[in-house]
């Protein structure tokens, strides 16, 4: 399989890419969920990694065949996320909760949730701020984002909401769960491990690293951020945080690595 730059992104996709339009039988004809297994392992192995997917694909099986999206809830709020995993797995597997972005759960989350399941883990890119609630401009998106930013505690509980869900599916491995985030999707991973979540470990990708409430954190952090040596982030903040949480700080390029005690 050969690869190609995808426009200006740095991904590498394969030249050849799966369509699924044809995954799922609602619209009368098409392949069997068994059949569609067969063929996006085929596809898998060849070393294809682009996949044409839509929600209205077979009235939206074709999307819970690649993955499944899942409803779930905060006290009244009802929440979105989306479920991937190789339902070939025998036994427990590990498990890595993943935080959208500040427009809300999108495409490029559920991505990553697919990768980490090609990669044998259980994946639930989780849903922050609710059902059908997804910004479409940057206007919105800072407005949505900010409502979760002054209210870590509305935060915490939300991301504890979404690792409840991941504990308790049955392929799951209760012992082995981490989570990853990206900008807002960072702090929010950061927050979790800040609430004291039962879990390995947290990776914040650009995330905001400062924190009003204290940290209880007892997991392993992996903080990058590229606008490390520019002034645009407080690692002061950070490190206050890590020293009440009794873990230490070690120095990296482009990083901070943080052990737990």
């Amino acid at each position: 399989m050969r690869y190609k730059l995808l426009c200006k992104s740095g991904l590498r996709v394969s030249e050849l890419c799966l369509g699924t339009m044809t995954f799922g039988e609602d619209w009368g004809w098409g392949a069997s969920k068994e059949e569609c297994r067969k063929i996006f392992d085929a596809y898998a192995a060849a070393g294809g990694n682009f996949i044409d997917t839509a929600n209205n694909y077979t009235n939206g099986t074709a999307e819970k065949i690649v993955g499944e999206l899942v409803d779930y809830k905060d006290g009244n709020a009802v929440l979105e996320g989306y479920l991937a995993y190789d339902d070939s797995i025998e036994g427990k597997a590990p498990a890595v909760l993943v935080f959208h972005e500040w427009k809300g759960l999108n495409a490029y989350a559920k991505r990553r949730a697919n990768e980490l399941a090609d990669l044998g883990y259980v994946a639930f890119a989780a849903d922050i701020y609710g059902k059908g609630v997804r910004p479409s401009s940057n206007e919105e998106a800072g407005a949505e984002a900010g409502k979760y930013k002054g209210d870590r505690q509305l935060l915490r509980r939300r991301a504890n909401a979404a690792l409840a869900v991941l504990r308790e599916h049955p392929l799951v491995d209760p012992e082995r769960l981490a989570a990853i985030g990206y900008c807002f999707g960072g702090m929010t991973a950061l927050e979790l491990a800040r609430s004291g979540a039962d879990m390995k470990g947290a990776v914040s990708f650009h995330g905001t690293l400062s924190t009003p409430v204290p940290a209880d954190a007892n997991v392993s952090l992996l903080v990058r951020n590229a606008a490390m040596n520019s002034g645009m982030v407080e690692y002061g903040a950070l490190a206050g945080t890590t020293n009440a949480s009794g873990t230490t700080a070690s120095s990296a390029t482009g990083c901070r690595s943080l052990s737990g005690s």
